[in-house]
């Protein structure tokens, strides 16, 4: 059983998490899709029938809570989920009664499907024996703001995106306009995605990160080999940089806000920006700050009238006043762990090299 979970999770393998919606927020896998055979009410419902009444007025009451046109509606979702998805497999909380029930549900319907027996529990145990690393199996991607190591990272042929797993650019305007993960599905994607490395007999390659990417933390065994690893730092010219910065934060972001908030995007966006910019009004002093926020302002009012070219002095005044001074005493402070920087073209000969 061990070895075909671990082969479907390799693959990349579709997965229908029966669990209730308020279970699958808490933790679940990449590749999965809930579509519960509960709903959160009703599982909250036969919770607490089994406190009261025990198990088997528990199990009758959830029969009537999902039968007729509610129980058809759900087998037919999961008729059409797995007609899309032949290869599927299908897992409840432990393997108990719920995905039992699905599986007969989907034979009653013509459709046999694997059932992972130990449900998210056993996964969920696989996955985290896996949240380990050696520092010598590893390089870290250094580099001030807006160098691009999210696109230097993304060509390597053996890398993680950390900052991709937790969908957060690990800054204080980091933020995107979909949430986070929760940990659990994070440490879970972050699980697979080193299963899938150690079928390579490659170095891995990292972003020098910080414990915290947003507001999900990276496993203390993976913090560990992260800092003794050596480092590679990438280095972009400023004016490259400002333009990277533009084009990711303001450009690109903007659109994503839209994307996901439509005629309220724009609003969205300003709020995020502005919220970010609070964040580290302390650490940026208040001199500083109002500059830095009048400058916003300013070119947050033009881009609403189709000119985002003017985000351009803030995002320098940051650097220069900012990101740039603490990056550098950051790095102060790894110095010894350095083992080459240069440009784009440079630092991918050097670890082709290495």
């Amino acid at each position: 059983m061990q070895d075909l979970l671990r082969q479907a999770l390799l693959s990349g393998a579709p997965f229908i998490d029966v669990r209730a919606p308020v279970e699958n927020a808490q933790g679940s896998i990449p590749n999965a899709v809930n579509l519960p055979i509960l709903t959160d009410d009703e599982r909250a419902e036969v919770g607490t029938c089994y406190k009261e009444h025990g198990a088997d007025t528990a199990r009758k009451l959830g029969h009537e809570l999902v039968s007729g046109d509610v129980k058809a509606a759900r087998v037919e979702r999961w008729v059409g989920y797995v007609k899309s998805h032949p290869e599927t497999h299908l897992f409840c909380a432990r393997g108990g009664q719920r995905s039992k029930i699905a599986c007969s549900w989907l034979q009653d319907a013509g459709l046999v499907i694997n059932r992972i027996e130990g449900g998210y529990k056993r996964i969920r145990n696989l996955l985290i024996d896996e949240l380990t690393l050696n520092g010598q199996e590893l390089t870290l991607l250094g580099g001030s703001t807006g160098v691009g190591k999210t696109d230097f990272l993304l060509q390597d042929p053996a890398h993680i995106d950390l900052e991709g797993l937790a969908n957060h650019r690990g800054s204080a305007f980091g933020s995107a306009a979909e949430p986070q993960p929760s940990q659990a599905s994070f440490e879970n994607a972050l699980a697979i995605a080193l299963m899938k490395w150690r079928e390579t007999s490659a170095r891995l390659l990292l972003e020098d990160e910080g414990r915290l990417i947003g507001r999900v933390h990276l496993p203390q065994a993976i913090q560990d080999a992260m800092k003794i690893a050596p480092i590679v730092i990438l280095e972009a010219p400023f004016e490259e940089r400002v333009g990277r910065i533009l084009n990711d934060y303001v450009v690109e972001q903007s659109e994503d806000f839209n994307r996901v908030f439509g005629q309220q995007g724009f609003k969205a966006y300003s709020k995020y920006l502005t919220d970010a910019l609070s964040k580290i009004q302390k650490r940026l002093g208040g001199e500083q700050y109002q500059v830095c926020r009048q400058l916003m302002e300013s070119a947050l009012a033009a881009q609403a009238r189709g000119n985002s070219e003017l985000h351009s002095a803030w995002i320098i005044h940051l650097l220069k006043h900012y990101y740039d001074p603490m990056y550098d005493y950051q790095l102060s402070q790894k110095a010894d762990r350095i083992v080459f920087r240069g440009d784009s073209a440079s630092c991918r000969d050097y670890l082709q090299r290495s």
